[in-house]
């Protein structure tokens, strides 16, 4: 779509700050209205419309994209989506490790641990250990605590939790996130430990790092969505 628009405003309405173009309000993708739930994200989304040129990217519009998730996706089926999110504290990657005695499994133990002592702590919760990558599965009143831990968080929320967990494969790190555990650079490259130990004993890699980076970049809108969403901060 090329820009047609002159002015980006915004205006109240039942769902929130909605957004529009020359004073006509901006749809989703399944033809929603376009409406935020805090002001500061409204602003972001406003400023990312105001700062098309020529033609609408969809990649320098990350918080209008997890907006649209939000209102088309998981509105509609904010259980499902939930669960979905829950499901990867089944095969949480802090809790699978190399074999024990190994470099790699003491390095893993070093960042990862703290992680899971978060958790525990926060949810009263207890975690399995594997060594290797077959499934073991984790307490069922784990599972339990984390999915009412998730399912209490806004179907905004949940829309950058889905990115953040599929991007780091851990529904701890997510949380942690969440519940602001740590710095979201700490959590991102305690997610990565596995690829950075093999950049440590293979050297780097170009398109690995690439892919890294690209990675990241979707990680912290995620973080950045929800900071958003949280009233002054």
């Amino acid at each position: 779509m090329r820009r047609f628009w002159k002015d980006v405003t915004l205006e109240p309405s039942s769902f929130g700050h909605a957004v529009r173009l020359d004073g006509r309000p901006i749809k989703t993708p399944t033809h929603n209205v376009l409406a935020l739930p805090t002001q500061k994200l409204a602003d972001a989304v406003v400023a990312e419309w105001d700062a098309v040129e020529k033609t609408v990217d969809p990649l320098l519009m990350p918080m209008t994209g997890f907006a649209n998730a939000a209102i088309d996706r998981i509105g509609p089926d904010r259980d499902g989506f939930a669960a979905a999110i829950a499901a990867y504290g089944e095969t949480d990657l802090f809790c699978y490790r190399g074999a024990a005695g190994e470099a790699l499994a003491d390095r893993q133990a070093e960042i990862w641990d703290p992680w899971l002592d978060w958790a525990r702590t926060r949810y009263d919760v207890s975690f399995v250990i594997v060594e290797g990558i077959m499934h073991q599965p984790q307490p069922e009143a784990t599972l339990e605590t984390l999915r009412t831990a998730v399912s209490a968080r806004g179907t905004f929320e949940l829309a950058a939790m889905a990115k953040l967990a599929h991007l780091s494969g851990s529904l701890i790190a997510t949380l942690a996130i969440v519940e602001r555990a740590g710095t979201p650079e700490d959590i991102w490259n305690a997610s990565c430990l596995d690829e950075l130990w093999q950049e440590e004993l293979w050297g780097e890699d170009h398109w690995a790092q690439k892919n890294r980076d690209d990675r990241a970049r979707e990680f912290m809108a995620a973080v950045r969505f929800l900071d958003l969403l949280t009233p002054g901060m």
